[in-house]
C-alpha cells in the first residue's frame, strides 16, 4: 500500500495488516535467581512482536556452544526465523547475571567478549531490514565493533516509511553521547524509561519538566513518537503535539525483566495496525503488565492480549 509523506519528509505511521518487524542486536541468557531465561532486548522485542501476530525476527549472533544451540532451539519453538542468527566459531554465547531487589527490579552484570559483540553485515540481514515495516535497535549492542557499525548500517537500509525505533536501554557504562546521538539521528521513534530521560536531558540540555523534555527531544531529532515508560506509574506517549498518558491496573510483580521490551513490541505492532495513540499506549501497557506478573522476559501471552490488536 502507498503511504503519503509529511511536509517534513518523514512518513506518517503506517496502517497495515501483516507487519514485518525486526530486532537488531543482542540475544542472551539472563541468569536469574530462579534459573536461566532467554533474554536480550532485541530478542525479547522480536518474541513479543511475533506473539502478537507480526512476522518478526532478530538479527543476532550466538556462539557455537551448548548455550547457543539452546537459543536456536528456543527461537525455533517461538516460530522465529533462524536464518538471521549468525554462529560465531570462537566467541561464546552471551550471558547476563541478574540479581533482583525486593521490588523485583533487576540489576545486571553483562559479560563481555561474547558472540553478539561480533555481529556481521550479512545478505540475509540486509534483506530482512530492507523489507521491514519496523526495526528496533538499542545502545547495548553498540558497545563494541563490529556490532556497532553493523547495526547502524542496517538501520540506514530500512525503508523510509518504516518505524526505526531506538530503544535507549542504558546499561551500566555501555553507552556514550556519540552512540546515543547517532542512534537518535537515525531513528524516527524513541523509547526510554524514567531513569533514562534525566540522563538524556543532561546529555543534550533538554529543559523543563518531563513533558517539556520529551517534546524537546522529539523536536531536536525530528522524532515521530517518543515513548516514556514509568514503571508502576504507567507510560507516556508523545506524537506530533499529542499526548497519551496511561495508568496500569495494579499487578503482583514477579520481576520486571523484559517488560519494557514487551511494551516496545506492542507499541510498534499497534502503530502498524493503525491504532490511535491512547489505544496503543493502553494495549502496550497491558502487555508489559502481564510480563511483570511472570518470571523472565518471554512468558506466553494470553490470547486476550493479542485480541487487543486483532480488531484492526
Amino acid at each position: 500500500m502507498t503511504t503519503k509523506k509529511s511536509a517534513t519528509g518523514k512518513s506518517p505511521l503506517r496502517k497495515t495488516i501483516t507487519s514485518k518487524i525486526i530486532g537488531l542486536g543482542e540475544i542472551l541468557w539472563d541468569l536469574l535467581p530462579t534459573g536461566a531465561q532467554l533474554g536480550g532486548a532485541p530478542g525479547n522485542f522480536a518474541y513479543h512482536a511475533r506473539a502478537l501476530g507480526a512476522e518478526a525476527g532478530i538479527v543476532t549472533r550466538v556462539g557455537d556452544d551448548a548455550l547457543g544451540r539452546d537459543i536456536l532451539a528456543r527461537l525455533a519453538a517461538m516460530q522465529l526465523p533462524l536464518d538471521l542468527v549468525q554462529i560465531d566459531a570462537t566467541a561464546p554465547t552471551g550471558t547476563v547475571t541478574v540479581k533482583l531487589n525486593a521490588a523485583g527490579v533487576p540489576d545486571f552484570t553483562i559479560h563481555e567478549g561474547v558472540a553478539w559483540d561480533r555481529l556481521e553485515l550479512t545478505a540475509a540481514a540486509r534483506r530482512a531490514v530492507q523489507a521491514a515495516d519496523a526495526v528496533c535497535f538499542g545502545s547495548l549492542a553498540q558497545r563494541a565493533e563490529p556490532s556497532r557499525s553493523t547495526i547502524l548500517d542496517l538501520v540506514r537500509q530500512a525503508p523510509a516509511k518504516a518505524l526505526r525505533i531506538f530503544d535507549v536501554n542504558l546499561r551500566q557504562h555501555y553507552f556514550s553521547r556519540e552512540v546515543i546521538e547517532r542512534s537518535l539521528q537515525l531513528a524516527n521513534v524513541a523509547k526510554l524509561n524514567d531513569t533514562e530521560l534525566p540522563v538524556l536531558a543532561e546529555m543534550f540540555g533538554l529543559p523543563g519538566d518531563t513533558r517539556a523534555q520529551i517534546a524537546a527531544l522529539a523536536a531536536r531529532f525530528d522524532l515521530r513518537v517518543v515513548a516514556l515508560t514509568l514503571g508502576a506509574r504507567g507510560s507516556l506517549l508523545y506524537r506530533g503535539g499529542q499526548w497519551s498518558e496511561c495508568h496500569p491496573r495494579p499487578v503482583t510483580i514477579v520481576d520486571t525483566v523484559g517488560a519494557g521490551d514487551a511494551f516496545t513490541a506492542a507499541m510498534a505492532h499497534g502503530f502498524l495496525r493503525g491504532m490511535e495513540l491512547d489505544e496503543v499506549n493502553c494495549a502496550a501497557g497491558e502487555v508489559a503488565r502481564h510480563v511483570c506478573a511472570c518470571a523472565g522476559a518471554t512468558p506466553s501471552l494470553p490470547e486476550a492480549l493479542a485480541r487487543l490488536f486483532s480488531s484492526r
